[in-house]
């Protein structure tokens, strides 16, 4: 990964945390000198759920022969550097951010969003099925660490503010908001309340931390400038006819369409003409040597640039003498945005919405769904043990078909491909 620098001057001094941000859901005593956001950095660092990313689709799936794209892990690991960053300069404890950057993308299922719209649409008469509420349930249930004296289990028990900075969206799929592509956003499922209800105690209604505004922020960043790269570097984007503006107003129309009209036509023609301008914008591109250091020269200098300005922006608008957990919000530049969502509308319009790639995305969704509902017909027959211990102990049928979505939710790429060879195609 290139080098980057994001900090703008000094940055803030280290915020306080108390008692209470470093709580526990299982009251736990420990006996090193390691900090406590340290010990959920490291334990969500070792956790399979992070190792399984390796084998998850970022944009381009790692079953699809590519081996040099990025896969949902070093996405994340991208992530957290930055954030990692952006924390140091604002004063918030680093860790806490790094691990709700590293945990960011833990609930999502195979094949990426492709795959997230298939298991809601299977699981719509449970509940649905949404990448961030699956992201608190493997953290505080389903990640094998924790268990209490009863035999409860606790997933990784992080403390509550590592646990919050996680929460991307903290309400119920009963008051979700939609994204750009209309999809349901949402924290958590019903049977996970108690949990939230944890680790959201004495926080503002639907307020984010801000922590986790960092983790959102450096994700959009790292999304954006990252998956412009690999689409650069895998022939998607016509480097040449992009800076001639070949085709300008249907590019200008279809990232339109795909941000969901967050900026007008006037704002995005703007922001792209900002980035086009700028001296390391790329004029061409042809796989060599030389390419290469050009577009990790332009990644290194757009991060850069966001996230600098996002710092700036942020000291200005701060109030209090400590900006942690609810001390104040992240302020990113219109400007800012409107040239991060441009990144996201030339990928969105050059990989993810070509007509050639519709035929496999709807393919994927098959298989999914079809591996699900052959799961559940022979569950528990099949299930990973732990999902078969899942299903034995489920009340109710809501529940079963909740385990028959974690288990297809925790696959690789891969595997859900062999699963489905191996039980559907068999």
């Amino acid at each position: 990964m290139a080098e980057q620098t994001v900090a703008v001057g000094a940055g803030l001094p280290a915020g306080e945390y108390s008692v209470h941000d470093r709580e526990r859901w299982l009251p736990e005593q420990h006996s090193s000198r390691r900090s406590d956001f340290a010990r959920d950095r490291a334990r969500l660092l070792h956790s399979s759920a992070l190792r399984r990313l390796a084998a998850k689709t970022q944009v381009l799936s790692p079953t699809a022969g590519i081996d040099f794209a990025r896969n949902r892990l070093t996405h994340s690991l991208e992530v957290a550097q930055v954030g990692r960053e952006l924390a140091t300069s604002l004063g918030l404890d680093p860790d806490i951010v790094d691990t709700a950057c590293l945990a960011h993308d833990i609930g999502h299922p195979p094949f990426g969003h492709n795959g997230e719209r298939a298991l809601n649409t299977w699981a719509a008469d449970i509940g649905g099925f949404e990448g961030n509420a699956q992201t608190l349930r493997l953290l505080a249930r389903l990640e094998p660490k924790v268990f209490g004296p009863d035999g409860r289990v606790y997933g990784l028990n992080l403390t509550r503010a590592s646990l919050d900075a996680s929460c991307k969206y903290p309400w119920p799929s009963t008051s979700s908001v939609a994204d750009p592509s209309g999809r349901a956003k949402y924290g958590f499922y019903a049977d996970d309340t108690p949990v939230f209800e944890w680790l959201r105690a004495g926080a503002p209604e639907r307020v984010r931390c801000i922590e986790a505004q960092v983790m959102d922020l450096s994700d959009d960043i790292a999304y954006s400038v990252h998956d412009f790269e690999d689409a650069v570097v895998n022939g998607y984007i016509d480097v040449a006819a992009l800076g001639s503006r070949v085709d300008h107003d249907d590019l200008v129309r279809s990232m339109y369409e795909w941000i969901g009209g967050e900026f007008t036509h006037d704002e995005l023609i703007a922001a792209f003409d900002r980035l086009d301008n700028l001296d390391v914008w790329l004029d061409g591109w042809d796989g060599s040597r030389r390419s290469q250091a050009r577009l990790k020269n332009l990644t290194s200098q757009l991060i850069g640039r966001f996230a600098g300005a996002a710092i700036h922006a942020t000291r200005q608008g701060a109030t209090g003498a400590t900006l942690v957990r609810f001390g104040a919000d992240v302020v990113v530049p219109p400007g800012i945005q409107a040239e991060i969502a441009v990144l996201k509308g030339i990928v969105a319009t050059f990989v993810m919405s070509r007509n050639t790639r519709q035929p496999i995305y709807a393919q994927q969704r098959q298989i999914l769904t079809t591996l699900a509902d052959a799961l559940y017909a022979d569950a528990p027959q099949h299930l990973d043990a732990g999902f078969a211990e899942d299903w034995h102990d489920a009340e109710n049928d809501v529940a079963r078909k909740r385990v028959i979505v974690d288990q297809v939710a925790s696959l690789t790429d891969q595997s859900a491909l062999s699963w489905y060879e191996r039980l559907v195609r068999q």
